[in-house]
């Protein structure tokens, strides 16, 4: 089963995030950011290794300030995992797929 990662934006980030009813991974990112470019397969890998628990998404940062500021985003990649519209836990920086494992099992 394969899983999409969505893509967040300030207009619909409540409803898509904040509103659902399970864990929502956000990964923070820019075009720009070297290290956002490297984990972004693992996003893909965590919404389909996750897909019953777990719903992922990245939010751009740069076009959506209002999210971003919101969150106290200063550095990116920033992952911030939400369950029922309240941030459960947060990692910035790049990330290597058994540290997300681990960042997820922790937490799910």
């Amino acid at each position: 089963m394969t899983a999409a990662v969505a893509d967040f934006t300030d207009a619909a980030f409540e409803r898509e995030v904040l509103q659902s009813s399970g864990s929502v991974l956000v990964d923070f990112w820019a075009s720009w950011c070297g290290p956002c470019r490297l984990i972004a397969p693992l996003m893909t890998w965590a919404a389909e290794t996750y897909v019953d628990r777990l719903s992922v998404g990245k939010l751009e940062v740069d076009g959506n300030p209002a999210t971003r500021d919101q969150y106290q985003v200063q550095g990116i990649p920033t992952l911030i995992l939400f369950r029922e519209g309240k941030e459960l836990a947060r990692h910035e920086g790049a990330i290597a797929m058994p540290q997300l494992k681990a960042f997820l099992d922790a937490h799910l």
